[in-house]
């Protein structure tokens, strides 16, 4: 019993740090980074896909994102996509290839995009959080139903609590570098 209320919190908190993983990789720190486009849909003959099944696309430089669109005639709704996103990105076509230049921030859109990732480090740690009340609440109840000792409980919430500790010092970590990555001028 505790093997798997310890299991199913390590679970959920894996899944919340992978999850703010994604979701910190998508903002646009300065530096160019193919993943920030990952959420981009491209309408591609009358159906609505994700850019990287229309275009490849590859980092030029550290300031300069390359799309080479698969088929030449999807450009033109490719450069719409990008231009209705709200990533802020101007794209310049020469009819073959699309260049994303990634503009520098300024200190003001570098604050506010270190509190937009305060919020989803928070969120994770609320995740975390949830699993470890999830896990404790199965311990609780097994024990109540005399299925382990109040010493197997005992160990087995500690147990829980440093899986807990361990992967929000995880998330803190992951927080840190991206705040550096973005703060970088």
């Amino acid at each position: 019993m505790q093997d798997e209320a310890l299991e199913l919190a390590e679970d959920g908190m894996k899944t919340a740090v992978e999850s703010l993983r994604k979701q910190l990789a998508r903002i646009r720190a300065g530096r160019a980074n193919p993943s920030i486009l990952d959420g981009l849909k491209v309408e591609s003959y009358g159906a609505t896909v994700p850019l990287n099944q229309v275009a490849n696309v590859s980092v030029a430089d550290a300031r300069l994102l390359v799309i080479k669109p698969y088929d030449r005639n999807s450009i033109a709704a490719i450069e719409r996509a990008l231009n209705n996103s709200q990533l802020g990105l101007n794209p310049s076509s020469d009819g073959i290839v699309l260049r994303l230049p990634i503009p520098p921030l300024n200190e003001e859109r570098r604050r506010s995009l270190v509190k937009q990732i305060s919020g989803l480090a928070e969120e994770a740690k609320i995740s975390i959080r949830k699993s470890r009340r999830e896990s404790n609440d199965l311990l609780k109840d097994a024990e109540k139903d005399k299925e382990i000792s109040e010493d197997q409980l005992k160990r087995a919430l500690d147990a829980v609590q440093e899986v807990t500790n361990t992967y929000s010092k995880l998330v803190d970590e992951v927080f840190a570098a991206k705040e550096a990555e973005i703060m970088e001028v």
